[in-house]
Order: structure tokens, then C-alpha cells, then sequence
């Protein structure tokens, strides 16, 4: 393959992945505000509105968990790119429908429709990096990935407040769907991911797919290395830790700190923005200065450190600081623990990226509705626990990962 034509690809795919996060990142610093607002209807309680905050956040990596090996099991079959396409389609969908919502049940409606499609561009997207890059220039790849991912949750929260306050007077109604200026960064963002649909269904090329014989003869045997199962017990952590903190931020700073939806983007914007920054900083140079096993194990205890010293700090500046500090160690940690997946297996990419996945939605799941739960006893709850997980799993990480030395 020509280096211009894998260049093409690799940005397609970085593209696909940008905008898929970008529409993520919109709904970041608004959940709380558009989940408020359509409980009012019901009259429902601080608390209660907590919690279908906290349950609209999971319920969306939840449905990612239930598809997301389907779809990596399709990808290695067919090829990554109708796959990417589909869950390309379902994206601008789930837009749709959730900046026309009109009630709870209509947006927990496109949050499960989003997490059954959209599952199949994240892994499978990483997937078809992993295909047409050597195994010498995967972590660098993965960390490009990852600031794709990253500058969505950069632009998405800028892009959304912006977008939210527009001076628009329509207000439109068509059955159970209802057009306002609330609406506008979710339409915003559906155009956008419609664009993106024609422009890798014209000139994305699919991958090679895996022999038929070979699919059966994988899907029968399932077996995990010991290696393998220390990185998904690692991507667990990961994700619990970091949608954990996403969720409670936001209630924290909308209930404790008097932020406004614009302060909280912003504190989105600079973690996602020192993700992006430091990921391929940390992949092309952190080798250089420490193994990758040891940046996982140093990114898990920033990480720790900045959570656990969270609530103990009201003033603005400090907060955006441990946000920053937070973010850095997630920089450590994403690239290498994505890298050591894509090359654990050169015939099952796909299913192994996309079984990670599915463990990352398991914490996913699981962060915003302890988070939530630990909220009611004190803000100082999720932040304090979720620092001690990093903890424990920078504490364990190094033996563990030296396993792979007697597999």
C-alpha cells in the first residue's frame, strides 16, 4: 500500500472517530441541564433526577457492551467498512432523535439506539487502523486514535454551548418530535455525521476480510490468555474511573461549585485537550524514558493522586489543575493499554479490540451509576474511591503485566 493512500485511510478513520465524539462531547456539559429540563414535567426530585443522570449516561455503553463483539465478529468477517458505515448511520440517527426530544423517555430512546450503532465504529474503527499499520507504528497509531477521540471531547462541549445559545425563535412541533434552539447542536452534529457517511462510503476502501473457515474456527474456540485478561481487567479500571468522574463533574459542579453549562465545557474541553496533546507526545517519546508497562502503571497514579485531592477543592483554577492532571494520566494509560491489545493477536484484532471494548463498557456502565449512588452519602464519595481503584490497580499492575514473559 502506498504511503498516501494509507494516509487517506488513516485519516477517514480518524475523521469517523472524531465526529462520532464530538456528538459524545456535545451532550457532555448539557446532560444535566436537558435532563433537568424534561423532568420537569414530572415533577421529579433532585435526586431523582440525579439518577436518570446517571442511568442515561450507562444505559449508553450499555447497549455498546450488548453489540459491540457482534459487531467486531462481523468486521473481521465482511470487512471493517460496512460495519463503520452502519454505526455511522445509526449515529445520525441517535442525533436526531435526541435533539428532537420531548421527553425522558424519547432521549433514553436515542441513547440505547446510539450505543447499539455507534458500537460499531469506535473498536472496529481502531481495528482497521490496527490492519493497515505495522505492529512497529501501532502504539503511535492508537494514540492518534485517541486524539481523534479526544479532540471531540474538546470540540463538543464548545460546539454545543455555542450552539444551544443561538437566537433562534422556531419552535416546531410534528407529533411526539419538537424543533427549538436547544435542538440546534444535535442537528449540527447529525449533518455533520451525515457528510462524514458519503465521504467513507465513496472513498474508504474495505479491509481484507478473514477466511470464512477461519471465522468458524475462531468463533469455537474463545480462549484468553492470562496476559489478555490482566489488559481488560486494565481497561476496566480505565473506563470506570474516567466515566465515573465525567458523571459526578457534572453534577459537582452544576450543585456544589455553581458552575454554569459553559464552565463545565470548559473543564471537558481541557481534558480533553491535554488527552490530545500528550497521547502522541507520551507514544512517539514516553518508550524512550520508561517501558509501556511502566507509563500504565504512572498514569493510573496521577490519575489516583488528582481524584482523591478533587473535592478538597473549590476554587476554579485548582479545579481546571487537577482536571489537567487527571487528563495527563489518562494519556498514559489509553495508547498502551489499546497498542498491547491490537498485538496480543494478528488473526482476531477485531474481536480482541472490540472484546476490550466491551470490557470499557462494563466500567462505563458501571462509573455513572455508582458515581450517582455514592453522590447522596457526599460529593467527596466518588471522587475519593474512584482515586483509590487507580490506586489499587497502579499497585498491581507490574507484577501482572509480566506475565506475558511466561505465556
Amino acid at each position: 500500500m502506498e504511503r498516501k493512500e494509507k494516509l487517506n485511510r488513516v485519516f477517514l478513520i480518524l475523521l469517523s472517530l472524531f465526529v462520532v465524539m464530538l456528538g459524545y462531547g456535545i451532550l457532555l456539559p448539557t446532560l444535566p441541564y436537558y435532563t433537568e429540563r424534561l423532568a420537569i414535567k414530572g415533577n421529579l426530585d433532585t435526586d431523582l433526577i440525579n439518577f436518570h443522570i446517571g442511568l442515561l449516561t450507562s444505559i449508553y455503553p450499555f447497549f455498546q457492551l450488548l453489540f459491540v463483539v457482534v459487531w467486531g465478529k462481523l468486521s473481521d468477517k465482511y470487512g471493517r467498512k460496512p460495519i463503520i458505515i452502519c454505526g455511522l448511520i445509526g449515529f445520525v440517527i441517535m442525533q436526531l432523535l435526541t435533539g428532537l426530544a420531548t421527553s425522558l423517555t424519547m432521549l433514553y430512546v436515542a441513547r440505547i439506539f446510539g450505543g447499539i450503532f455507534t458500537s460499531a465504529v469506535i473498536p472496529v474503527s481502531n481495528a482497521y487502523l490496527s490492519d493497515i499499520t505495522s505492529e512497529k507504528r501501532r502504539t503511535k497509531i492508537m494514540a492518534w486514535s485517541g486524539v481523534a477521540i479526544s479532540s471531540g471531547v474538546i470540540f463538543g462541549p464548545v460546539i454545543g454551548g455555542f450552539l444551544s445559545q443561538t437566537d433562534i425563535h422556531i419552535k416546531y412541533s410534528i407529533g411526539l418530535l419538537h424543533l427549538d434552539r436547544f435542538s440546534v447542536p444535535f442537528l449540527f452534529v447529525a449533518l455533520l455525521g451525515l457528510i462524514v457517511l458519503f465521504v467513507v462510503m465513496k472513498w474508504l476502501k474495505n479491509t481484507a476480510r478473514v477466511h470464512r473457515l477461519m471465522t468458524q474456527k475462531v468463533s469455537l474456540r474463545f480462549t484468553f490468555t492470562k496476559y489478555f485478561i490482566v489488559l481488560l481487567i486494565l481497561s476496566f479500571v480505565a473506563q470506570f474511573v474516567v466515566t465515573l468522574f465525567e458523571t459526578v463533574f457534572s453534577i459537582y459542579g452544576k450543585d456544589e461549585l455553581g458552575f454554569n453549562s459553559k464552565q463545565l465545557g470548559l473543564g471537558f474541553m481541557l481534558c480533553g485537550s491535554v488527552m490530545a496533546v500528550l497521547q502522541p507526545v507520551f507514544a512517539s517519546y514516553g518508550e524512550k524514558f520508561l517501558s509501556p508497562k511502566k507509563q500504565i502503571a504512572i498514569g493510573f497514579l496521577i490519575a489516583g493522586v488528582s481524584l482523591i485531592a478533587f473535592p478538597f477543592f473549590t476554587s476554579e483554577f485548582l479545579v481546571y489543575g487537577l482536571i489537567i492532571m487527571f487528563a495527563a494520566g489518562g494519556a498514559l494509560v489509553t495508547p498502551n493499554l489499546l497498542s498491547a491489545v491490537s498485538l496480543t493477536s494478528k488473526e482476531n484484532t477485531g474481536r480482541n479490540i472490540s472484546i476490550q471494548s466491551s470490557t470499557g463498557s462494563v466500567g462505563q456502565i458501571l462509573g455513572p451509576v455508582v458515581g450517582t449512588w455514592l453522590v447522596a452519602g457526599g460529593f467527596y464519595y466518588p471522587f475519593i474511591i474512584a482515586g483509590l481503584v487507580a490506586l489499587v490497580s497502579m499497585g498491581f499492575v507490574l507484577p501482572l503485566m509480566k506475565i506475558k514473559d511466561k505465556t
